[in-house]
């Protein structure tokens, strides 16, 4: 009588999804069922929910030793993920399953006592790599949905595991429907947030144009109620589709996250609150999920009333901001996660709001507003390329009738300026390394005497320096030039200084 089952299935660590073999081993003895190989609770958990899923399926449940080996066992192995590999192993070793191969398959989900296979998280990475394997990804059919548009051929969508057996035995056929194909991921321009909405501020304008052209980081500075936070919600809604590598990104982050995954070609925009913790950032916890600025990958991270933020929180943001990167480190293993983002962020020149302000009169002491301003550091400053002050609009702007400048037509200028860059260095201007500088953003006389004369003025570090040609090599762009000319240095030096 067969005692022993191999069951493949597949781990999570952070976006990868290594490989884990499930050995299943009947032995005689007194009744047991014991999980090694490195299981957190979670999984130890799974003997429970296993036994009953069995039973109420209307399997037996071998009355024997059971002993389940998790492969290799110096991964950590945490989630239900492994419940329903690890009862097709089970019915496997008992015989109970007439299938004498199950390499063919990778399974993974959870299962609920009435032996429905249930939800996961991480679905998109484990059946990414299971396709690149050639093997066929046996899971949740409510995962489907978030695979289909990039694993369509590896789908093995089950909703119970009576369902599964029969699948195994060749009694019952499983393929996609197409009630689980996605829906469309086509960006509609008309359904977001538009740059009509936004009543004159043409220098903030300007500068979000620039922003998006080059993926540059922006910080508007300004008094309350002016527009701040309307105008950075509307940026994506001029930057370029993700493409498909960036879109799998991002929608394996989202998988990961648990969080609705991200299944469209929009780029993400994400506003946590100020009160948001530096783990809750730059992700962690005892499982090392994802932070905003790897729900932001691809897309935009705003933070909005920049001060109000604990200082020490703002400086984790330096590293990911330089790598494009965080790496989550913890005793028994390492997490890498993307975490390009383009940071956009909001203040108020003093904690009243109204320094310097015409109409109100600012309640705040010098010493309180250099307080307020020093709470963000002077190295995160030096990482943003673009500052812009918003002022207040003239009164009875609102009543105006306008005709603004729609988002459609200032993502065409954009996505110009996108494949100028791609064309040229393969990136946007803002990812540019020091040679790619020297390469493409050459500056003639009167540029590098202007610049110099900016950096005695401003005290500008090299890293300032770079930024500043990034940025007039962006509006170099927008101005379709091939080179970088006096007047789009003058513009570029006019974003760079803080307004007091």
């Amino acid at each position: 009588m067969q005692h022993f089952a191999l069951v493949y299935s597949r781990a999570r660590i952070g976006i990868n999804a290594p490989l884990i073999a499930i050995e299943v081993d009947l032995s005689n003895g007194l009744p047991g069922f014991s999980i090694v190989g490195l299981p957190e609770a979670s999984v130890r958990e799974s003997r429970d929910r296993v036994r009953s899923a069995l039973l109420n399926a209307g399997f037996e449940f071998p009355a024997r030793r059971i002993t389940v080996n998790l492969a290799p066992a110096d991964i950590p192995k945490e989630g239900s993920r492994f419940d329903l590999p690890i009862a097709i192993g089970i019915l496997a070793a008992s015989g109970q399953v007439r299938c004498q191969d199950l390499s063919p398959w990778e399974f993974v989900g959870e299962l609920g006592l009435t032996s429905e296979v249930r939800r996961i998280d991480a679905s998109l990475p484990a059946a990414i790599q299971c396709e690149n394997t050639g093997r066929k990804l046996v899971l949740p059919k409510s995962n489907a949905i978030e695979i289909f548009e990039f694993a369509p051929n590896t789908l093995i969508p089950v909703q119970s595991l009576s369902e599964t057996v029969a699948y195994l035995q060749g009694q019952q056929p499983l393929t996609v429907t197409p009630d689980l194909a996605a829906p469309s991921r086509d960006l509609d321009c008309d359904q977001q947030p538009d740059f009509s909405d936004i009543t004159d501020q043409h220098a903030a304008r300007r500068a979000l144009e620039i922003a998006a052209a080059g993926n540059h980081n922006l910080l508007f500075s300004g008094p309350p109620g002016t527009g701040k936070t309307l105008m950075a919600s509307r940026l994506p809604s001029i930057l370029p589709p993700l493409n498909r590598e960036e879109l799998l990104e991002t929608s394996s982050i989202y998988s990961v996250s648990g969080d609705s995954f991200h299944y469209h070609q929009q780029r993400p925009f994400r506003a946590p609150h100020h009160t948001a913790s530096a783990v809750a950032l730059v992700g962690g916890g005892s499982q090392a999920r994802p932070g905003e600025v790897s729900l932001a990958h691809g897309g935009v991270l705003f933070l909005d009333e920049l001060p109000e933020y604990p200082r020490k929180v703002l400086d984790v943001l330096r590293e990911p901001l330089e790598a494009g990167e965080i790496t989550i480190a913890r005793a028994n293993m390492k997490v890498r996660y993307p975490a390009r983002f383009q940071l956009i962020a909001a203040m108020n020149p003093c904690p009243c709001g109204y320094h310097k302000d015409p109409l109100h009169e600012c309640r705040c002491t010098p010493d309180q507003v250099v307080r307020y301003r020093n709470r963000v550091s002077g190295p995160l400053l030096d990482r943003i390329d673009l500052f812009v002050h918003v002022p207040r609009l003239p009164p009875g702007s609102l009543q105006q009738t306008q005709d603004n400048e729609k988002s459609a037509s200032i993502r065409q200028r954009v996505l110009a300026a996108r494949e100028q860059q791609q064309q040229r260095s393969g990136c946007c201007n803002a990812l540019l390394s020091v040679s790619a500088l020297r390469d493409h953003c050459s500056l003639d006389a009167a540029c590098s005497d202007l610049l110099v004369k900016a950096e005695a003025r401003l005290g500008l570090s090299p890293r300032a320096q770079h930024r500043i040609v990034k940025v007039s090599r962006t509006i170099a762009d927008l101005d379709h030039s091939e080179r970088i000319q006096l007047k789009h240095l003058s513009e570029a030096l006019t974003y760079r200084q803080l307004p007091a």
